[in-house]
C-alpha cells in the first residue's frame, strides 16, 4: 500500500472542511430558530465542562501532592466545582454572565477574522474572512448594547448568526480550494 500523495491529502482535507462547514451552518440555523434553548444548552455545557475540569484538578492534586502547593491545587478544584454547580443549578442566571463573555469573544473573533483576511487577502475567497470579521464585530457590539435586558435571546441568536456566517465563509473558502485542486489535476 503506497503513501497518499499531497493531492490526496488536500482533497480529503477540503472534503472534511466542506462537511464541517455544512454542520456549522445547520448548528447556526438551529441556534437562531431556538435562541433560548441554545443559550441554556450553552450554560449547561459550560457547567459540565467546568465540573470535569474541577474533577481533573482534584486528580492532578492527588498525583502531584508531594510536589507542594496541595492546598492551592485543591482550592482551585473546589473553585471549578463551585462555579460548575452554580451554572448547572442556575442556567438562566448564567446566561447574563455568558452574554457578556460572548460579547468579548465575538469582538476578539471578529478582530482575528480581519487579521486572517489581511494575511490571506491575495487568496481566492479571502473576502469571506473580511465579511465574517465585520459581521462578527457588529454582533459583539450588539450584545453590549442590549446587555442585560435581552440575554434570553441574545446568546443563542447572536452566536447562531456568528456560527452560521462562519460556516458559510468556511464553505466558500473550501469550495474555492476545491476548485483550485480540480484545476491543478
Amino acid at each position: 500500500m503506497s503513501d497518499p500523495t499531497i493531492a490526496d491529502v488536500a482533497k480529503k482535507a477540503v472534503g472534511l472542511s466542506i462537511a464541517f462547514s455544512v454542520l456549522m451552518i445547520l448548528a447556526g440555523l438551529w441556534a437562531i430558530a431556538m435562541p433560548y434553548h441554545a443559550g441554556i444548552a450553552i450554560s449547561v455545557f459550560l457547567g459540565w465542562m467546568l465540573l470535569i475540569a474541577g474533577i481533573g484538578h482534584f486528580v492532578f492534586a492527588w498525583y502531584t501532592r508531594r510536589t507542594g502547593n496541595l492546598a492551592l491545587k485543591l482550592l482551585l478544584g473546589v473553585l471549578y466545582l463551585a462555579v460548575a454547580i452554580y451554572l448547572l443549578s442556575h442556567p438562566q442566571r448564567a446566561l447574563k454572565t455568558l452574554t457578556l463573555a460572548l460579547a468579548c469573544y465575538l469582538l476578539f473573533e471578529g478582530a482575528a477574522e480581519l487579521v486572517l483576511y489581511w494575511q490571506h487577502r491575495q487568496a481566492g475567497g479571502a473576502s469571506w474572512f473580511l465579511l465574517n470579521g465585520i459581521i462578527t464585530l457588529i454582533l459583539g457590539g450588539m450584545i453590549f448594547a442590549t446587555w442585560p435586558a435581552n440575554t434570553d435571546w441574545a446568546v443563542g441568536t447572536l452566536l447562531g448568526i456568528s456560527i452560521f456566517f462562519s460556516g458559510v465563509s468556511r464553505l466558500m473558502i473550501s469550495l474555492a480550494a476545491n476548485q483550485g485542486l480540480k484545476l491543478k489535476t
